[in-house]
């Protein structure tokens, strides 16, 4: 079952039948470079555990990321929870395959979880959370229509930029 379509994907839950394909995405180290470290199996199968917990919790998580023309897997995005400086926010993630990146997937990926966060949803805010150097990252919450919230501190203690969006940005910037 697809939660949502946008043009060219579809995002559905993930199943652990998406190892080889998330960890693909996961495991590169290029792709990986603003985490910690690329993730091995076992890190590709606790995040797909993770977002299976949150489907189960939330309602949400991230979901896979289908090639609408060809059903290939391309990643991830969605909608979590983060704990940022002691609330919980609803935050837009996503991972493309690198051969993916910069043909706009994850930004049409992010528009959709963007409107479902506020229409499906109810969300009063979202965000999106990176590094500093995290350049793509930005320039999608960027083109998702989220602008610099503040500065923090990852949950691992790593300097962090928030961009967000609330209700009221949204119909501002819609008129």
């Amino acid at each position: 079952m697809f939660i949502l379509e946008t043009p060219r994907l579809l995002l559905r839950e993930m199943t652990l039948d998406d190892l080889d394909g998330l960890h693909a995405v996961l495991s590169d180290p290029v792709s990986m470079v603003h985490y910690p470290k690329p993730f091995d199996l076992g890190m590709t199968r606790g995040w797909i555990e993770w977002n299976l917990r949150n489907y189960a919790d939330y309602g949400y998580g991230l979901w896979a990321v289908v090639d609408k023309e060809d059903g290939s897997f391309l990643g991830d995005c969605g909608l979590t929870i983060q704990r940022v400086d002691g609330a919980d926010e609803l935050e837009i993630g996503y991972h493309i395959l690198r051969s993916r990146q910069n043909q706009g997937l994850a930004t049409e990926g992010s528009v959709a979880c963007r409107d479902y966060a506020f229409d499906t949803l109810g969300a009063e805010r979202i965000i999106s959370w990176m590094g500093p150097a995290n350049t793509p990252s930005r320039r999608v919450a960027e083109k998702v229509g989220m602008e610099l919230w503040k500065e923090t501190l990852n949950n691992i203690g790593k300097p962090a930029l928030v961009y967000a969006m609330t209700t009221a940005d949204r119909e501002e910037q819609s008129t």
